[in-house]
C-alpha cells in the first residue's frame, strides 16, 4: 500500500487551495448537527463527525434536479438536457457512505445509463474518513461487511492522532495529492500508528446481526408471508423517512412543468418513497401496495434481498439513519434479527416434530 502522511494542521490550508479549483461538498456543523454541504471561503469542514441526518449520495444524486429544459420559439422546440459543468470534492465519506455510492454507480451506469449521474460522477473526486468507531446505537456495519473501505476512492484518510495516513485510490487522486496538499512519504513509525488504530478498531464495533449478511436473500424469501409485516404496517406510518435518510435507496419521481406561455420549462427528477401509498398507483386507480405492511414488506425485501441479487451489492449498509429518522422506532437490524429469531425456532419445531 502506497502511505503519504498529511498533517491536519496541512488540511485548512489544502481545503482553501482544492476550494479554488473544486466545488467542496463536506461534512460541517450547521443549526447544531453535521450536514453535507458546499463549503464556501472560511467554513472548516467537521472531520470528526459521527453520522449526518441525510447521506452524501445528496450530492451525486440530488433530491431535486432538473434533467431538461424546454424552449419553444416560432413555431420550433428544442430540448436540452441540463448537466453539471463544476468539478467537485466530497470530502470526509464515511466507509458505509462509500459502499452506498459503489451500489449507485452500479445503478446508473448498467441497463440504461443515466448521463446526469454520470457526468456528475465522472467530475466528482472522493476523499473518503475511515470509521475507526461506530458512527450511532443503531450502527450494524461491521454485519454487512461495509466497515472496510472498498475499492471506489481517490484518497482515504485515516486519522492517525495529529496526522491523517494517506492511502491513494485512483490516479486522480494522486494528481490531487501532489497538486493541493503538503505531504511526506509514511516511515515506519507511521505504518506501527496505522496498524495499531487499524488493530483498535476492529475490537469498537460488534457483529450484531444474529445471522450473516450473505444468508439475508435466503431467509427473506422463507419470511415472505410472516406475521411480522402486518404487525409493523400497523405501527408504520408511512411517512417515508426511512427513504429519504437511506444512502442506497434511489427511486425517484420525474416531472414536467410548463410556463403558462406554453413556450418553455423543464423536467425534474424528484426523490420518491415506496412508503408512500401513492408510490405503487398505477392508471386505471389501481394500487398494488395499498397496505402499510406490503409497503414496509417491500422496502425491507429491496434493502435484504433484491437489491444484492441484482447488483451484487448490500442493499442495506448498516448506516443506521432510517433507525434514528423513524417516529415509531421500526429498525431494520430489529426486523432482520426477529426475522432470524422465528427462522430458527421454527426449524428446532420442523425437527422436534420428526423426531
Amino acid at each position: 500500500m502506497l502511505l503519504k502522511i498529511l498533517s491536519k494542521s496541512d488540511l485548512p490550508d489544502a481545503v482553501e487551495r482544492l476550494g479554488q479549483r473544486y466545488r467542496i461538498i463536506a461534512p460541517m456543523l450547521h443549526e447544531g448537527q453535521t450536514v453535507f454541504k458546499e463549503l464556501l471561503p472560511g467554513d472548516a469542514p467537521d472531520m470528526e463527525y459521527r453520522t449526518t441526518p441525510l447521506p452524501p449520495k445528496k450530492a451525486l444524486l440530488p433530491p431535486r434536479e432538473e434533467l431538461i429544459q424546454l424552449q419553444s420559439t416560432n413555431g420550433e422546440s428544442r430540448l436540452e438536457p441540463v448537466l453539471d459543468v463544476q468539478p467537485a470534492v466530497l470530502l470526509g465519506v464515511h466507509t458505509c457512505d462509500l459502499h452506498a455510492i459503489g451500489l449507485l454507480d452500479k445503478v446508473f451506469t448498467e441497463g440504461v445509463p443515466d448521463q446526469h449521474y454520470i457526468n456528475r460522477r465522472r467530475l466528482t473526486k472522493i476523499i473518503s474518513l475511515e470509521c475507526l468507531e461506530p458512527c450511532s446505537e443503531h450502527s450494524f456495519c461491521k454485519s454487512m461487511g461495509t466497515l472496510a473501505v472498498p475499492e471506489s476512492f481517490d484518497l482515504h484518510l485515516t486519522d492517525l492522532g495529529s496526522d491523517y495516513a494517506v492511502e491513494i485510490g485512483s490516479k486522480a487522486g494522486l494528481n490531487l495529492l501532489w497538486k493541493f496538499f503538503t505531504i511526506r512519504d509514511a516511515g515506519d513509525d507511521d505504518y506501527a500508528r496505522l496498524n495499531k488504530a487499524m488493530s483498535e478498531k476492529w475490537s469498537r464495533f460488534n457483529y450484531r446481526l444474529d445471522i450473516d449478511a450473505t444468508e439475508l436473500p435466503g431467509l427473506m424469501s422463507l419470511n415472505y408471508a410472516d406475521e411480522l409485516w402486518e404487525e409493523l404496517g400497523q405501527q408504520c406510518l408511512s411517512c417515508g423517512a426511512c427513504n429519504l435518510v437511506c444512502p442506497t435507496c434511489f427511486c425517484f419521481d420525474v416531472q414536467d412543468e410548463i410556463d403558462v406561455d406554453l413556450r418553455s420549462g423543464v423536467r425534474t427528477r424528484v426523490w420518491d418513497s415506496c412508503q408512500l401509498a401513492r408510490f405503487a398507483l398505477v392508471a386505471g386507480g389501481h394500487n398494488f401496495r395499498i397496505r402499510r405492511g406490503d409497503r414496509l414488506r417491500h422496502r425491507f425485501m429491496r434493502k435484504g434481498k433484491y437489491i444484492q441479487e441484482m447488483y451484487d451489492r448490500p442493499g442495506c449498509v448498516g448506516c443506521g439513519r432510517c433507525a434514528q429518522a423513524c417516529p415509531v422506532d421500526i429498525k431494520p437490524l430489529d426486523v432482520f434479527n426477529r426475522l432470524a429469531a422465528g427462522h430458527v425456532n421454527q426449524s428446532e419445531m420442523k425437527k422436534e416434530a420428526i423426531v
